[in-house]
């Protein structure tokens, strides 16, 4: 498949060497040469960029180029991955809560047995 960028590169450069060729053909001073070189090949530019504007199919060179479907598919998966991660790591989290807020009345509890032994033993 030819690609649009070479089109307009070859315009380009044939309207510049036509530009040149009839800038020399019809022009004694160098100011006009390089302006009616410079306007030819602009025209040329602009005529292929308009023709490849018409004449490619870009919705379906698009497709081989970005397939949005297969990249959305992707996306939502790891969203989804996200979202299942992200579930395991809240329960993870509330888990070790549940452990610190038991560690904690382990340990208030075990001081206050503690104290108890140490008021009975004096």
């Amino acid at each position: 498949m030819v690609k649009s960028d070479n089109f307009i590169y070859f315009f380009t450069v044939c309207g510049f060497f036509i530009g040149l060729a009839f800038s020399i053909l019809n022009f004694s001073e160098p100011e006009e040469m390089l302006f009616y070189t410079l306007e030819i090949t602009l025209t040329f530019y602009l005529i292929i960029h308009v023709a490849i504007m018409n004449f490619f199919d870009f919705d379906r060179l698009s497709t081989y180029i970005f397939n949005k479907k297969e990249h959305e598919e992707i996306g939502d998966y790891f969203i989804h991955e996200l979202e299942d991660r992200e579930k395991i790591m809240d329960n993870l989290l509330s888990g070790i809560d549940l452990m610190n807020q038991q560690y904690e009345k382990l340990v208030k509890g075990s001081t206050e047995s503690h104290e108890s032994y140490v008021k009975k033993a004096a």
